[in-house]
């Protein structure tokens, strides 16, 4: 028995107990190792002139419940007893990196790099054998974990590496789904679906005769795909091969609303392909939704979401991003560097440029984008303090009063008649937009506007301060006409509602309304409600104005009382300020107080 060349007992230890988090991968780099034996003979064949046939190349994978084995072979360049010594028998000394550090030219794609991902196989397994043969000699080194191992001559055979795994017994971890067929399916299609060579299962399948006997029946299947579709000519790709592409590997029942087939070459090279989701997924708008693109590394899976890769205003993005990358030692993640940051940035241009052209090529296909995602626009404007409002402005939407659709704040400012501001109302609805007292009196003048509906509508804007120059305007700004020959009724009014209300004003509004509340300051009421609504949040107060109508019959009474009954006065306006609450969607203060008040007034009316 020999003894690990390092300090093996701590080291593999750390090895299969804290590098790896996923006791799956073991599976990934079993076949990863193989893949590059298989390379490694692929180039020598090229440098010695053998003519080896490329298509005999494959790994092979077999399982055996009696015996607890799992058997992971490749028909690649092997090892001689030397290269055991060294690859196995050293912790963490790769050989696919000496084989590349050897190399005049870097064109050949080999995925090991740390000599690590052998040992996962421990985490698995009690005993690891591995047969391999180089030349015309073949050794067997055997290990049971960190005590050592041994390197002995075996009876030659053909070249190549055969692992074989004998599993540990279930105990607080079921071990033996890893000799199940289906689990081992799942694992190739998951991890390892693109190697470029065929990844053959020993698969069982039963027949039944004619006479009704059942005869079972052993036969290897291939079970990766080999080629991945982001690597193929967009050319010879069709839309069904893309949507069907989505659909098995996303999980989704819809095609999607557009592909985006990308690559670059270069300072950074990757390929990408990657989609915009028709629909949103159920908890896309709360916290349980993971942003990410699957990450590959030579066809191998490196992890499922990589959130790095896209931003959050372009969360709903789903795909794939093949490239060379710097990774951690376990592959499980991969390092922050300049390269993961040039791939998201230019993942982050392109996807900019496809929902532009959607929007102004395909405006029925964006409608249904803008439904979906146009919430997580208006948050990435407002995200970062404005960092991607330029970025993103031109894609945003809002319905027009005047146009009565959907539009984007260039078409707002290129519409005849629009004035020197863009204007806007927030509410709730579309339809409580429209019945504002506020809209009433800015579409009289001639403005259109925009609804807002959402809750983050506002903050957006407040980030954007204009749009070719226009500033936003909320209708609910006070900046109505004030009729200065009221100065008396609105300073008795400002007394008897005290600190409810910052301002009184009596204007000339349309006259379906006798009274309105705006605000002064950057505080919005439709603001206001949002704050206040937030979880643990400080209850703020807009800086409301009161704004009583002098075209509305309701002006004539209010004077009359100003002059024969202040008292009465005084009921008129907590009942009209209450009822401008209404209308705003605000709470009545106090809805008792409220209705006994109203009931006085009628009962005191003449």
């Amino acid at each position: 028995m020999k003894k690990f060349k390092t300090e093996s007992q701590k080291v593999l230890n750390i090895m299969i107990n804290s590098i790896y988090t996923n006791k799956d991968i073991f599976l990934r780099e079993l076949i990863s190792n193989a893949s590059d034996a298989l390379d490694k003979l692929a180039y020598q064949s090229l440098t010695d002139g053998s003519g080896l046939d490329r298509s005999t190349l494959e790994i092979k994978i077999s399982a055996d419940k009696q015996t607890r084995t799992l058997v992971i072979s490749d028909n690649g360049i092997g090892m001689g007893k030397e290269e055991l010594e060294n690859n196995l028998g050293t912790i963490a000394k790769s050989g696919s990196e000496a084989f590349k550090q050897g190399l005049d030219s870097g064109d050949v794609e080999i995925i090991g790099q740390f000599g690590v991902g052998f040992y996962s196989a421990f985490m698995v397994a009690d005993k690891v054998q591995v047969l391999s043969q180089k030349a015309d000699k073949a050794y067997l080194w055997s290990s049971s974990g960190a005590e050592g191992y041994e390197i002995t001559e075996a009876p030659a055979a053909t070249r190549g590496t055969v692992v074989t795994l004998t599993l540990k017994q279930d105990d607080e971890e079921d071990y033996s789904k890893y000799l199940d067929e289906y689990t081992l399916r799942s694992l190739i299609k998951k991890y390892s679906d693109y190697v470029r060579y065929p990844i053959m299962l020993l698969c069982e399948h039963t027949h039944t005769h004619e006479d009704g006997a059942e005869h079972t029946e052993k036969q290897y299947e291939k079970v990766n795909s080999m080629v991945p579709l982001w690597k193929k000519n967009k050319k010879d790709i069709t839309a069904e091969q893309y949507d069907e592409f989505y659909k098995e590997n996303f999980f989704d029942y819809e095609k999607p609303l557009k592909v985006i087939h990308t690559s670059a070459e270069g300072a950074v090279e990757y390929k990408a392909l990657l989609y915009v989701p028709s629909h949103a997924p159920y908890n896309f708008y709360n916290k349980s939704y993971e942003k990410g693109l699957k990450l590959y590394t030579n066809g191998v899976l490196i992890t499922d979401k990589c959130a790095d890769l896209l931003p959050d205003c372009y969360s709903f993005v789903r795909g794939i991003v093949d490239c060379q990358l710097s990774l951690n030692i376990s592959r499980e993640t991969i390092q922050q560097n300049r390269q993961l940051k040039l791939i998201a940035a230019n993942l982050e241009k392109k996807i900019t440029a496809e929902l532009a052209d959607m929007l102004a090529n395909d405006r029925e296909k964006y409608l249904t984008f803008w439904q979906q995602f146009g919430l997580q626009l208006k948050f990435g404007v407002y995200d970062g303090w404005g960092a991607k409002k330029d970025q993103l402005k031109d894609l945003l939407m809002f319905y027009s009063l005047q146009q009565q659709k959907y539009v984007t704040l260039k078409e707002y400012v290129q519409a005849e008649g629009c004035g020197d501001a863009i204007y806007y109302a927030a509410g709730a609805t579309v339809e409580s937009v429209k019945n504002l007292p506020q809209v009433a009196k800015a579409r009289e003048k001639g403005a259109d506007v925009l609804c807002f509906t959402d809750d983050v509508d506002e903050f957006a804007v407040k980030m954007l301060e204009k749009y070719a120059d226009k500033p936003f305007r909320s209708v609910s700004d006070a900046n109505s006409e004030q009729a200065e020959e009221n100065a008396d009724l609105s300073a008795f009014i400002k007394q008897a509602l005290g600190d409810e209300v910052a301002k009184v004003k009596c204007c000339k509004n349309a006259a379906e309304y006798p009274v309105c509340l705006t605000t002064e300051g950057e505080l919005s009421i439709e603001m206001e409600k949002v704050l206040n609504a937030m979880p643990n949040g400080g209850k703020v107060s807009a800086a409301k104005v009161l704004e009583i109508n002098v075209n509305h019959p309701v002006y004539a009474k209010l004077t009359q009382l100003l002059e024969k009954d202040k008292e009465q006065l005084k009921t008129a306006a907590e009942v009209l300020y209450q009822q401008a609450r209404i209308i705003e969607g605000l709470p009545v203060d106090n809805a008792a107080r409220l209705a006994d008040l109203v009931a006085r007034f009628i009962a005191k009316a003449e």
